[in-house]
C-alpha cells in the first residue's frame, strides 16, 4: 500500500504452520472481524432504540421539557463523568469480560424497566437511574470494544475491520436504531424494551465466538500508581504524541460541529426549509447514507488518495455539512452537505483508529481510547449548547457559519502535522505491547 507516495512498511503477521485444532492467523482475523461487526451492529442497534424509547417513555409521565431532556442527558453524561476511569479499568481487566458485564448490566436495567412498564409503575426517577446505568455501560462497552481490534485482527486486516465496525456503529446507532425504535415504541414501550433486551443478549452470545486472548497484561501483577496517576499517564501519552494530539483536537472541533448540526437541524428543517415529515426523513437519511458509503469505500479512497487526503476529506465534508444551511434552504443541497459530512466522518474514524492502533501500546489502549472519546463525545453536547446560544443571539445562519469557519481553521495545523512522513512512520512502527 502507498501512503501519499510513501511505501507502507507495516509489519506483516507471519502465517503459522499447521496446528492441531487452531485456525491460521488469517482465518482467525476474518472470523474475529465478522464477530466484532456482528456484535457492534446488534448492540448499537439496541443502543439506538434505547435512546429513543426512554425519552418517549418520559413524555408519558411529564410535560416538562427539562425533565424529558434530563433522561437523554443521563444516557450521555457518563462520558464526561467516568470515561477516563473506565479507561483505567479497560487497561487492567479482560476486555471481553468487561463487554459481557456491560451487556449484563444493560439487560438487568432493560428487564427492570420492562417489568415496571408491564405493571404501569414507571417513574421519572426509575428512568433517570436506568439511563445512568445504561450510559455507564455504554462507556464500558464502547471503550472495551475499541481496544479489541488490535488483539483480534492481524495488522493487515485492521483497516478493513475498522471500516466495517465504524460502518456498523453509524448505520445501527445513528440511522437504523432511532428508526426501529420509533416503530417499536408505536407498538408499545414494553415491546421496544423486550426487543432491546433481546439485542443485548444476542450480542453477549456472539462474543463467545471470538478467538484469542483479550487481557492487556500477561500476568496478574497490580499496575503501579493510583487510578488518577494512571489516568494522567494515558492523557499525557496522548498529549505528547504530536499526531495523536492533533487528531484529538481536530476531533473536538469536528464533533462539536456534529453536535451543533444535530441539535439545530430540526429547527432549520421546520422554520427555514419548511419540510414535512417525509422530507425531514430524507434529510436525516442522507447523513446515514454518507456513513455507509464511507465504510464501503474507505479502503479504495485510501488507495486512491492516501490516508492523509482521506482524512482531509472529513474537514471538507464537515464544513460542507454545517455550511449548507447557511447558503441554501434547498432540501437536496442541505442533504448533499449531510451526505458529505456522514461520509467524511467515517473516513476520519477508520483512519484515525487504524493509526492509533499502530501508535498506542496495548497496555495503554483503554486509557487512550477513553481520553480520545472524551474529546469527541464531550464536545458534542458543548457544540449543541453553543450553537443554541449563537442562534438565539445572532440567528441560525450565523451560528452555523461560526462552526463552518472553525472547521476550516483546522486545515493549516492538519496539513502541517499529518504529513506523509508522519503517516509513514506511524504505519511502519510495530505496535508496542
Amino acid at each position: 500500500m502507498v501512503v501519499d507516495g510513501v511505501t507502507d512498511e507495516r509489519v506483516r503477521v507471519t502465517e503459522a504452520g499447521p496446528t492441531s485444532g487452531k485456525a491460521a492467523p488469517g482465518d482467525r482475523s476474518n472470523r474475529n472481524t465478522a464477530v466484532l461487526v456482528g456484535f457492534t451492529a446488534i448492540t448499537n442497534l439496541a443502543d439506538g432504540v434505547t435512546k429513543v424509547v426512554l425519552p418517549l417513555m418520559a413524555t408519558t409521565l411529564t410535560d416538562s421539557p427539562a425533565q424529558v431532556a434530563g433522561v437523554g442527558l443521563t444516557l450521555t453524561l457518563p462520558w464526561l463523568l467516568v470515561a477516563l476511569h473506565v479507561g483505567v479499568l479497560v487497561d487492567r481487566f479482560d476486555r471481553r469480560l468487561l463487554l459481557w458485564l456491560a451487556d449484563g448490566a444493560r439487560m438487568l436495567v432493560v428487564g427492570a424497566l420492562l417489568l415496571l412498564a408491564l405493571r404501569d409503575q414507571v417513574t421519572m426517577p426509575a428512568l433517570y437511574a436506568g439511563g445512568l446505568v445504561l450510559g455507564v455501560a455504554e462507556v464500558v462497552a464502547l471503550t472495551s470494544a475499541a481496544t479489541l481490534v488490535p488483539s483480534a485482527v492481524a495488522p493487515a486486516g485492521q483497516e478493513r475491520a475498522n471500516a466495517w465496525v465504524a460502518g456498523a456503529e453509524t448505520a445501527c446507532n445513528e440511522f437504523c436504531g432511532p428508526f426501529v425504535g420509533g416503530l417499536l415504541v408505536a407498538a408499545g414501550a414494553s415491546v421496544a424494551l423486550g426487543w432491546t433486551g433481546a439485542g443485548y443478549l444476542i450480542g453477549t452470545l456472539i462474543l463467545l465466538l471470538l478467538v484469542g486472548r483479550f487481557k492487556p497484561q500477561a500476568d496478574d501483577t497490580r499496575p503501579a500508581g493510583s487510578v488518577n496517576q494512571r489516568i494522567a499517564e494515558g492523557v499525557r501519552f496522548l498529549w505528547q504524541q504530536r499526531l495523536l494530539r492533533l487528531m484529538a483536537l481536530a476531533l473536538t472541533v469536528l464533533s462539536a460541529c456534529w453536535g451543533a448540526w444535530l441539535a439545530l437541524i430540526p429547527l432549520v428543517a421546520t422554520s427555514l426549509m419548511h419540510l414535512d415529515a417525509r422530507e425531514y426523513g430524507i434529510l436525516l437519511s442522507a447523513l446515514g447514507a454518507g456513513g455507509l458509503v464511507g465504510a464501503l469505500t474507505v479502503t479504495s479512497v485510501n488507495r486512491l488518495l492516501g490516508r492523509r487526503w482521506s482524512m482531509f476529506a472529513d474537514l471538507v465534508g464537515t464544513a460542507a455539512m454545517v455550511a449548507a444551511p447557511v447558503i441554501s434552504t434547498n432540501l437536496w443541497a442541505v442533504g448533499a452537505g449531510a451526505f458529505l459530512g456522514g461520509m467524511g466522518g467515517i473516513l476520519w474514524t477508520v483512519n484515525s483508529r487504524t493509526l492509533s492502533q499502530r501508535l498506542v501500546p496495548d497496555a495503554m489502549f483503554g486509557r487512550y481510547n477513553a481520553a480520545a472519546r472524551l474529546f469527541s463525545w464531550g464536545a458534542m453536547p458543548l457544540g449543541a449548547g453553543l450553537v443554541g446560544v449563537l442562534a438565539e443571539w445572532f440567528g441560525i445562519r450565523t451560528a452555523f457559519a461560526v462552526f463552518a469557519v472553525a472547521t476550516l481553521l483546522i486545515i493549516i495545523p492538519f496539513l502541517r502535522t499529518v504529513t506523509p512522513r508522519a503517516l509513514a512512520e506511524a504505519e511502519a512502527a510495530p505496535r508496542a505491547d
